[in-house]
């Protein structure tokens, strides 16, 4: 029995041209699916995490789309059902992170990540809902923060985010927990990525006890698990290397 099999399903990764978004696709393809890799902007990577997973004898395509835009969500996830097939696994991955301090934080900040974190979220999760309950097989995945739990050092806005998707996942995995349909959140923090070298000295101060910073090859297996598992919905898979316990 191959225990993380995903021959036949078609996922799809927004913001999966890099950092964590990239190893989740890479995985998922690696598992079997076919993948469409999101981005908004660098073309070139996402170019190149297509062809890394064609090198492995997947197969991929790559899609732009503004996923806080609810007119390209929809183009997207139909150009993904188009080239792909029907979207069973959905990776929100995508969004942005701003450091500001909290008595700077204004109310555009505080709208901007929201929009980027969790409406974007929102917007890709009732794109594929519909088709998932028909089929009766569906997995959304959230890719969350440990900034929803210890209160972050990134920003209130950011921290909030985070924490609103968490909810959202809940909600989403108590109305279809009998339709199999799962929802689930992966929250790292402190991971090598983009995100964490803009990281002041301050910051690094709080570095895991484990003595380093997380991978995104470590974040995508915890994704891989949630989307070969049938039985796990509405929980959390912290990633934090022992900075909190849960």
């Amino acid at each position: 029995m191959k225990v993380f099999d995903l021959s036949g399903r078609v996922a799809l990764v927004t913001g999966g041209s890099r950092g964590i978004g990239a190893a989740c696709a890479l995985v998922l393809a690696e598992a079997g699916a076919a993948v469409g890799v999101n981005y908004v902007s660098n073309e070139e990577a996402a170019l190149k995490t297509v062809a890394a997973i064609e090198k492995l004898g997947g197969k991929a395509i790559p899609v732009r789309g503004d996923v806080t835009d609810k007119d390209a969500v929809a183009l997207m996830t139909g150009t993904v059902e188009e080239h792909l097939g029907p979207i069973d696994i959905l990776v929100a991955n995508a969004g942005i992170s701003q450091r500001k301090e909290m008595e700077e934080t204004t109310e555009e900040d505080f709208n901007m990540i929201l929009q980027a974190n969790l409406t974007s979220a929102f917007l890709c999760s009732q794109a594929v809902i519909p088709g998932m309950r028909k089929r009766g097989w569906g997995r959304l995945i959230y890719v969350s923060s440990g900034a929803a739990y210890n209160g972050g050092r990134v920003g209130v806005h950011y921290s909030a985010a985070k924490g609103g998707m968490e909810a959202l996942c809940r909600a989403y995995a108590l109305r279809m927990m009998e339709e199999g349909v799962t929802a689930n959140c992966v929250a790292p923090i402190m991971i090598e990525t983009d995100m964490s070298s803009t990281a002041t000295e301050t910051n690094r101060r709080f570095a895991p006890p484990v003595g380093r910073g997380g991978d995104v090859d470590e974040v995508s297996t915890a994704v891989l698990m949630l989307a070969t598992n049938a039985y796990m919905t509405g929980q959390t898979v912290h990633m934090n290397g022992g900075l909190y316990f849960n």
